[in-house]
């Protein structure tokens, strides 16, 4: 199925949040939202992912 990560459209074969992170092993500390939802860390093995969905997974910015 295809869904935008972070604005990239790709092809994900998996059905969850973290079979998404599994494939794309972003560098922790990061936080995820689905169409604009924040996905908590105990959500990511249950949430299924559809066709079409934005994920977003950002990193937090330090600095002054």
């Amino acid at each position: 199925m295809d869904i935008s990560v972070n604005d990239d459209v790709i092809d994900f074969n998996g059905n969850t949040v973290a079979d998404l992170l599994e494939q794309l092993m972003p560098e922790s500390p990061f936080a995820v939202s689905v169409n604009t939802c924040f996905v908590s860390k105990k959500q990511y093995s249950v949430y299924q992912l559809q066709p079409q969905d934005k994920v977003d997974i950002v990193r937090p910015v330090v600095g002054g």
